[in-house]
């Protein structure tokens, strides 16, 4: 294909056509963006809470009682 100077592509085609499909993609994560950081905050609060509890856990099965008697 021969190109002449009528159909090259200038930088500011590319530059509108990126930021048209930017702006498109960028809607789409507007929309969803609160719904993602309530979950992802849930889910971050429920792995504190487990590894909590598991430590919990680990802690009593693995310490020691000490004795101690007076004669």
């Amino acid at each position: 294909m021969a190109t002449t100077d009528s159909s090259r592509v200038s930088r500011q085609d590319i530059e509108n056509k990126l930021r048209a499909l930017q702006g498109d993609v960028q809607d789409k994560v507007d929309d969803r963006r609160s719904t993602l950081l309530a979950v992802a905050g849930g889910v971050g609060l429920a792995l504190v809470v487990i590894f909590f509890l598991l430590g919990r856990r680990s802690g009593k099965r693995r310490s020691t009682v000490v004795e101690i008697r007076r004669v």
